[in-house]
């Protein structure tokens, strides 16, 4: 059995931040959550779509073992990334292009061939997969989603606009993992106070709901908040953040409690930041940089 599966396209990043230095790279949720998740040592597989040549799309991966299955779509997702100010908190994206969907057949019969217990859905922008699959899988595996997927949209303009959630108390009673940032909590309850909006989302049916924010990491499970302090030294990695920790999170889910394996990943992103591109260091490394920056909470 698989730990996850990770559903959502490679997207052509054009990253600038807000002194002009440009980066372009291949990323996408699906390279920084499964990243996240390997080099941490859990077993997943990716599900993506793009019109790259398959053999560039598994080279990105090539420095995790997460099994990748690319399928073939006429365009790619590509979005531009510019940030504001030295935070990485306030970004403006526009959308260059975007890829077919990924279609229930497909998740299907990966499904079958890894057997997940997490179905991680990743989506970058709306239509990147159907929002029923999420009460249509359910029954196969618990199912984790990042709002982006579902919030983001892209418009006739190209540029990326996030709008609230039209079927949302539908669907949560489906989500076992929901990770939002402040941003998207606040699209989606009309709350700024980061636990008003996660009670808030729990009571429509969401499971474990995560709010990232650059000061920290919070989740709620109905009960309890559990929260850790982002403690990066510097936001030269700021792309991937809650890619990186929700992926860390759940996979971590899987072996230990909601305060360990939220400790885990909030270690995992401040270590991920200091750094561009995705996590390639190792579990090692993150229980090292845990006994450095979060030594009160260690002992």
């Amino acid at each position: 059995m698989t730990d996850s599966l990770i559903i959502g396209p490679v997207s052509l990043d054009i990253n600038i931040d807000c002194h002009g230095n440009e980066r372009r790279e291949i990323g996408g949720a699906v390279v920084a959550a499964g990243y996240a998740a390997s080099r941490s040592g859990y077993d997943v597989a990716v599900l993506t779509k793009s019109a790259l040549p398959d053999d560039e799309v598994k080279k990105v991966f090539s420095a995790c073992d997460a099994k990748i299955f690319h399928l073939p779509s006429p365009t790619s997702c590509s979005i531009e990334n510019r940030y504001f100010d030295e935070s990485k908190e306030r970004r403006q994206c526009t959308s260059i292009s975007v890829c077919s969907p990924i279609t229930e057949p497909e998740i299907d019969g990966v499904i079958k061939d890894v057997n997940p217990e997490i179905l991680h859905f990743a989506g970058l922008v709306w239509g990147d997969f159907d929002e029923s699959y999420f009460e249509k899988f359910s029954d196969r595996a618990m199912i984790a989603v990042d709002v982006q997927g579902v919030l983001r949209h892209v418009e006739s303009d190209h540029s990326m606009a996030f709008h609230d959630w039209e079927n949302k108390k539908k669907y949560l009673p489906f989500i076992d993992f929901l990770k939002t940032d402040a941003a998207e909590a606040e699209v989606l309850t009309g709350l700024s106070d980061r636990k008003q909006a996660a009670e808030l989302l729990h009571s429509w049916g969401a499971g474990e709901v995560m709010i990232t924010h650059n000061t920290e990491v919070l989740v709620y499970d109905g009960i309890d908040f559990y929260t850790f302090p982002i403690r990066s030294r510097n936001l030269s990695g700021r792309t991937g953040r809650g890619d990186t920790t929700f992926s860390g999170y759940i996979n971590s889910r899987l072996r230990m409690g909601i305060k360990d394996a939220l400790l885990y990943a909030t270690a995992l992103v401040s270590l991920k930041m200091e750094t561009p591109g995705p996590f390639k260091g190792c579990r090692e490394d993150v229980g090292n940089y845990i006994k450095q920056f979060y030594s009160e909470v260690d002992g």
